[in-house]
């Protein structure tokens, strides 16, 4: 049976021992068992994004992605592990314009995550994501600080890509008022 806390503990050691990179054999063995994670989590009919650990050091968040659901490009100014328990995410990864004055980026690569999938992003990484699938998508994210309180994140206009200040209602309307009311 999937344990918050036990979970929390482990990410929590595995950063103490051999930083936030370790963490991706802590939420790979997580995800491994998806059964136990959807027991423990619940079974969702429509999106949903839910605070499952906020510390200083720590933020553990599962996201359940509704069908087709996406998100602007943004940044999180912390690592995150992802780890897919159920269905999947398509990531584009953007990189910003050398000298331009409007913040904007550029694709810069993509990456597919399903069942089962673990990924990891740096401090520094811009990126988007869909669920491309016509169901919902389960995944564990874990974060190496207080992502909800992160001071100078950013989001990119979905026709522009011109950077403006992070607002989580807008870089997912599904997720927002989750992610904005705790």
């Amino acid at each position: 049976m999937f344990d918050i806390d036990r979970f929390a503990a482990d990410c929590r050691a595995a950063l103490a021992e051999r930083g936030s990179e370790a963490i991706r054999d802590v939420v790979r063995r997580a995800v491994s068992d998806p059964a136990a994670l959807i027991a423990a989590l619940g079974e969702h009919s429509g999106p949903h994004a839910a605070v499952l650990v906020r510390a200083p050091d720590l933020t553990i968040l599962n996201a359940v992605w509704g069908a087709r659901q996406w998100t602007l490009p943004h940044n999180h100014h912390h690592r995150a592990i992802i780890g897919m328990y159920g269905g999947g995410e398509d990531n584009i990864f953007w990189r910003r314009l050398a000298e331009d004055a409007k913040g904007r980026v550029e694709a810069a690569g993509a990456a597919s995550l399903r069942q089962g999938d673990v990924t990891a992003l740096g401090r520094d990484i811009i990126h988007s994501v869909t669920n491309p699938l016509d169901k919902m998508s389960y995944a564990i994210h874990v974060y190496d600080g207080d992502f909800l309180s992160a001071e100078g994140k950013s989001c990119w206009h979905a026709e522009t890509l011109c950077e403006m200040p992070y607002d989580a209602a807008s870089v997912s309307p599904a997720f927002g008022h989750a992610l904005t009311s705790r």
